[in-house]
């Protein structure tokens, strides 16, 4: 399949001043250079020690920096300079960064060593982070010069960016989260690594073809990536299947040895995180899989080719793809052998480094920190206390001790159905010496809760490890939270309904582990990098101080209602619709919308609870207002969606396929003519996200009020001076109250509401339909087969839904309260000084959904380390 670079080829304006000054004024803020170069070196040397790239990555030396370039060209890519593509040169400017990235890596583990640092194990199964370029020339400050040494040698840094597949680490919010954390903690100084697996494939390549949604593979690794590093020494067995042989040693203790495995190599590659220009440099460990036995010689020389391979081929197959389907049973035993094998292999390289000054465990917790991201690395817990118990030989009361001491757990969802189980038998014929380990977990944890609640059988049940029924399943989140020493939410809102609701026995028994982690986003990407132009002109009236204080944006205040800053905020708006327009008219088959119409965006994951269709419902219900009174005078909008569903989500492609449906009808009818455009931007990324948010007007955040844990779409949007849309739900809450009621667009019901509606059904979607003749309209159009070339039957499940009164997500039940929003915002987009103050109020006011400030809370309240600790 050809690399798709379509959506960042599409050329942006020519560079304004802003972005001019904020390039200078992000390279000039290099706050802690690396040691010179001793005196009397040559300064022409491409490699040398003790600091040897100082004088290259202060971009002090554009002659320099052009030879290094030009030598990776010839020794990395064995072409002749003076005929390197942009392929070529990129991955030679890569080198030549990642060649600095690790000078700076080296020193920080030197310093970890020599101080004796307690470490962070982030442990994800995800980490979105998007192409690794325009991050190093950022967290580097090595802007200006790289755009001069380009320049002269005839290349542009957004051509060579192009070049670079984003890293197909994740899928989605979980993902983005990580990456942002990295960047954090690198930034704060952090001693910490982060842990996932290498998928050779992400998740799928997404084409609409006839509006639907074809998924074909991700490949993104085909041409290999100039920033890995595979570190072929660092290569850990994992196990799988076996039994378990018990014994009682000599002591007369009772022992365990799992046995008669199936071992799958897991191999070391590492990727290199930089921190914001401070020298400290971290790394994210991916595992990739390799056979323990490359080839069966013995079936090759009997002509049995394909049984000569198989191993190694089903070994390899863990770190292949980025989530498997889970509708099947092959799929399900696949994720949790994704999940083992990471966390095995993390696990085995934890402990080598900690055995390095260590002989006993009980100063474990003191220099380990182990944070799991959602229930997926969960089985860390079972895996420490096997290591402990058979591998290391320490008893269970000290194994256990150290655990809890050891692990801290985020939770991601508030949705019941979402937490993750693992039936007990596919669990125990592929890990049996954890099942055991799990069962006396339950059983010392299931003591303890009939001690404290006794003759409680309904707490025991609910609080029990395993979930009882015709199918046993282990409940990970039950797991993680007994192996933990601290449980927390990503946002206030979430928090509270977990103790309330989801884990309500736990939070009576365990309060104090219990607590909230708003999270954030890195300024870096999201606003120094991703919208260089509104960079450049807060610059210009504050500083670049924001980039690493997030807080000082507040300085914004003050230019609030000047109108000439309204003129030139309003201008840097422009310059990104119009890039973004661009994108659309190359990815979506000509189709041109006008920069000067509100850019009404809905960029996330689809899915029902996220409520794209309650989206389209608006989009209908505005078609048919314009269709009707053609007279009024209504605010142009282009209406953007982008998203996967999914490959076995039916419901959610069947949403993308009304979307397009639509968008088909609107686009094409010349009574609209550009009051109305409805788009929708395949294959949604990082990169694509980045250039999708600086373009936006409007933020949908629009989920049911207590589905979404927290989201931070939501804040990026806000940082780049978007206005949101949005329910009570997750971050919204807290957006609402730091931009301040006035500056967001609040609709719907909260969360008590959806609750009290969900149990007591006060007001049913068909009383909402026969009363509301606009509601009526929407309905009757999308089901009468308006969208579907006379087919009633193609959206009939959507239909069916949204008439349910047993529709989880409510939609009819807050459709009033949205189309009535809608129409304020409409208004209020008319009113440019309005509108641009709001926007910069926003920006102003959005200092607190730092990952900065999210990381630092970790950090001081759950790892017990320091940040900005030299």
């Amino acid at each position: 399949m050809a690399r798709d670079t379509k959506a960042t080829k599409a050329k942006r304006p020519a560079q304004t001043a802003s972005k001019a000054s904020v390039q200078a004024a992000a390279s000039a803020q290099t706050s802690s250079p690396a040691k010179a170069a001793a005196p009397g070196r040559a300064k022409t040397k491409v490699k040398k020690e003790n600091g040897g790239y100082d004088i290259l990555f202060k971009g002090s030396n554009i002659d320099l920096l052009r030879d290094t370039i030009r030598h990776h060209i010839m020794s990395f890519q064995g072409r002749d300079p003076d005929r390197a593509g942009n392929e070529d040169t990129y991955r030679a400017l890569s080198y030549t960064l990642r060649d600095a990235l690790m000078y700076k890596w080296i020193q920080s583990q030197k310093n970890y060593y020599a101080k004796a640092k307690k470490r962070v194990y982030y442990m994800s199964l995800e980490f979105l982070v998007g192409r690794s370029l325009s991050n190093a020339v950022i967290n580097l400050g090595m802007q200006d010069p790289i755009h001069q040494v380009l320049k002269d040698i005839g290349s542009e840094l957004e051509d060579l960016q192009a070049c670079e597949e984003d890293a197909a680490l994740g899928n989605g919010g979980l993902g983005r989260l990580a990456a942002c954390f990295l960047d954090s903690i690198a930034t704060l100084k952090i001693p910490a690594y982060g842990y996932g697996i290498l998928y050779d494939y992400g998740i799928f390549h997404q084409r609409i073809v006839d509006g639907y949604q074809v998924e074909t593979p991700d490949s993104w690794l085909r041409l290999g990536s100039p920033w890995l590093y595979e570190r072929s020494h660092f290569m850990y067995p994992v196990q799988f299947g076996g039994r378990v042989h018990s014994y009682i040693d000599k002591d007369g203790r009772y022992r365990s040895r799992w046995v008669d495995t199936s071992i799958v190599m897991a191999m070391a590659c590492d990727l290199l995180v930089p921190g914001y220009q401070n020298d400290h440099v971290i790394n994210m460990r991916l595992w990739r899989a390799k056979a323990s036995r490359e080839i069966d010689l013995q079936s090759f020389n009997a002509g049995d080719y394909v049984s000569a391979v198989e191993s190694k081929v089903k070994s390899e197959t863990i770190s292949k793809v980025l989530y498997p389907s889970d509708d099947i049973a092959e799929g399900q035993q696949l994720r949790l052998r994704q999940q083992y094998f990471f966390v095995a292999a993390t696990l085995q390289d934890v402990m080598r480094r900690y055995r390095k000054s260590n002989t006993s465990f009980e100063d474990f917790p003191n220099q380990v920190a182990i944070q799991l991201n959602d229930t997926h690395p969960a089985i860390a817990i079972p895996e420490l206390m096997r290591l402990m118990l058979d591998i290391e030989g320490q008893n269970w009361e000290l194994a256990w001790d150290v655990c809890v001491k050891t692990f801290a757990y985020t939770n991601h969802t508030l949705m019941p159905e979402a937490l993750e189980t693992w039936t007990v038998d596919m669990f125990g014929a592929m890990l049996p010496r954890h099942l055991e380990i799990i069962y006396e977990i339950n059983r010392r944890f299931l003591l303890e809760v009939a001690e404290r609640y006794p003759g409680n059988a309904r707490r025991i049940q609910e609080m029990s490890l395993i979930e009882e029924g015709p199918v046993r399943k282990i409940r990970m989140s039950n797991l993680a939270i007994v192996g933990s020493h601290s449980i927390n939410g990503v946002a206030a809102l979430h928090t509270e309904l977990l103790k309330e609701n989801l884990f309500r026995n736990f939070n009576e028994m365990y309060p104090e582990r219990f607590n909230s982690k708003t999270n954030g986003i890195t300024p870096r990407r999201w606003l120094l990098s991703c919208n260089q132009d509104l960079s450049g002109l807060i610059g210009e009236k504050i500083g670049m101080d924001w980039v690493t204080n997030l807080d000082l944006l507040r300085g914004l205040e003050a230019f609030a209602d000047d109108l000439e800053f309204h003129k030139r905020w309003r201008e840097v708006k422009r310059i990104n619709k119009e890039w973004l327009a661009k994108i659309i008219k190359k990815d979506c088959n000509g189709l041109v919308v006008d920069p000067a119409s509100m850019f009404d965006i809905h960029i996330k994951r689809i899915h029902e609870y996220k409520r794209q269709l309650l989206n389209v419902l608006h989009v209908v219900y505005l078609y048919q207002q314009i269709i009707t009174y053609p007279e009024v005078e209504r605010t142009p909008r282009t209406i953007i969606f982008a998203g996967k569903a999914a490959p076995s989500y039916h419901r959610a492609k069947l949403i993308i396929k009304l979307i397009n449906a639509v968008a088909e009808v609107v686009n094409k009818d010349p009574r609209v003519g550009d009051r109305l455009k409805v788009v929708f931007i395949p294959n949604y990324g990082v990169s694509l996200a980045e250039r999708i948010i600086p373009a936006a007007d409007l933020s949908e955040q629009i989920s049911t009020a207590g589905t979404e844990a927290s989201g931070t779409g939501n804040m990026k949007f806000a940082l780049n001076g978007a206005l949101t849309i949005g329910t009570l739900d997750g971050a919204n809450v807290e957006i609402r109250e730091e931009v301040g009621e006035d500056n967001i667009f609040i609709f719907g019901m909260t969360a008590e509401e959806v609750e009290y509606e969900k149990r007591v059904k006060s007001r049913k979607p068909v009383q909402v339909y026969e009363k509301n003749p606009a509601v009526r309209a929407i309905i009757d159009a999308i089901a009468g087969g308006a969208f579907s070339n006379g087919d009633r039957e193609l959206f009939r499940p959507l239909v069916h839904d949204l008439m349910s009164e047993h529709d989880p997500y409510l939609l009819l039940l807050d459709l009033e309260s949205y189309l009535a929003c809608q129409d304020m915002v409409g208004e209020m987009f008319a009113d440019k000084a309005v509108w641009t103050k709001k926007s910069i109020l926003n920006v102003a006011r959005i200092g607190k959904f730092s990952s900065d400030r999210t990381i630092t809370q970790y950090a001081e309240e759950i790892w017990g380390v320091k940040v900005n600790q030299d």
